[in-house]
């Protein structure tokens, strides 16, 4: 009997530390979910119809601007990237909360202006850019002087512009995985205040939202002194994409742009900058939101 009791003891014992040992489980382990990744994906099924709203003003002075537009974009597959088809379908240009009516407005509702993009969503150029000079010279009365205009819708001007605006907007976002707290930079440019402000633009991932046009990705937007020596590397190739500009000094952004997840969409985009000259401070603000996606007879 002393012997079989003595053997349960040992058998209960061996059990006890069988079980106290790390033996595998069988349940796999909950793992933190990789961080989601920006890919340029436009619909090529659908329209996108977004509006604009900017305005520009000095603290405390008569004489505030503001622009409004509304904008039609079709994306569609060519030669390996993507052709961006935007026209303005309104237009409306406010002083001081009063209408004024300008050429610009009749020009920008007469052309479409078209851009091609590689399969990365990079800017490559402006398809046509003489179209916007045409449609200058189809509206503008005889012997009126529009020396400026003509400047200003001229193919390098308006090649440099748009490739500057889709660069701040969009250049190094996608293609990349996305950790809370990473950034990117970009160089800016804004006539305000009868001045160039060139400005650096800390882009820096906070999270996704859910909206009415499906999961967006959350960036926050600030701009930044001018760089040290100790930059990091991401904002020296920034500043040597956009050919080494001098940053204006004085000048603060800030912002929050929302990014669809699954495919290009340009939810939603906020940016206000300051710029201060002596006792003046100009404010420049930039508004734009998806409105509204269609198929393309839906929107015709």
């Amino acid at each position: 009997m002393r012997l079989l009791c003595s053997c349960s003891l040992l058998l209960l014992v061996a059990l006890a530390s069988a079980c106290s040992r790390n033996v595998p489980s069988l349940v796999p382990e909950s793992r933190a979910p990789p961080p989601p990744r920006l890919e340029f994906r436009p619909p090529d099924d659908a329209v996108l119809t977004e509006s604009l709203k900017s305005s520009v003003g000095r603290g405390g002075a008569p004489g505030a601007q503001e622009a409004e537009l509304t904008t039609v974009t079709r994306f569609t597959p060519e030669q390996g990237g993507w052709l961006l088809t935007q026209r303005v379908t309104q237009a409306r240009y406010t002083r001081d909360g009063t209408p004024v009516d300008t050429l610009v407005d009749d020009v920008l509702t007469r052309f479409s202006l078209r851009v091609r993009l590689s399969g990365d969503g990079t800017f490559v150029r402006v398809v046509e850019p003489e179209t916007a000079l045409a449609a200058l010279n189809a509206v503008v009365p005889a012997g009126q002087d529009v020396s400026l205009l003509e400047g200003f819708f001229a193919p390098d001007a308006l090649e440099a512009r748009t490739r500057a605006e889709w660069e701040v907007k969009y250049g190094g976002l996608y293609g990349r995985a996305w950790a809370p707290g990473e950034q990117s930079y970009a160089v800016g440019t804004q006539p305000l205040g009868g001045r160039e402000v060139t400005y650096l633009l800390e882009r820096t991932f906070t999270g996704t939202q859910l909206t009415e046009h499906g999961e967006a990705m959350v960036f926050t937007l600030r701009c930044l002194a001018a760089p040290g020596a100790e930059a990091p590397q991401a904002v020296r190739e920034a500043l040597s994409l956009a050919g080494d500009p001098e940053l204006t000094p004085g000048v603060q952004c800030e912002g929050e742009q929302l990014l669809g997840r699954g495919r290009f969409l340009p939810v939603r985009r906020g940016l206000t900058l300051r710029a201060t000259w002596g006792d003046e401070t100009w404010t420049w603000t930039a508004k734009s939101q998806l409105e509204s996606l269609q198929a393309p007879e839906e929107e015709r």
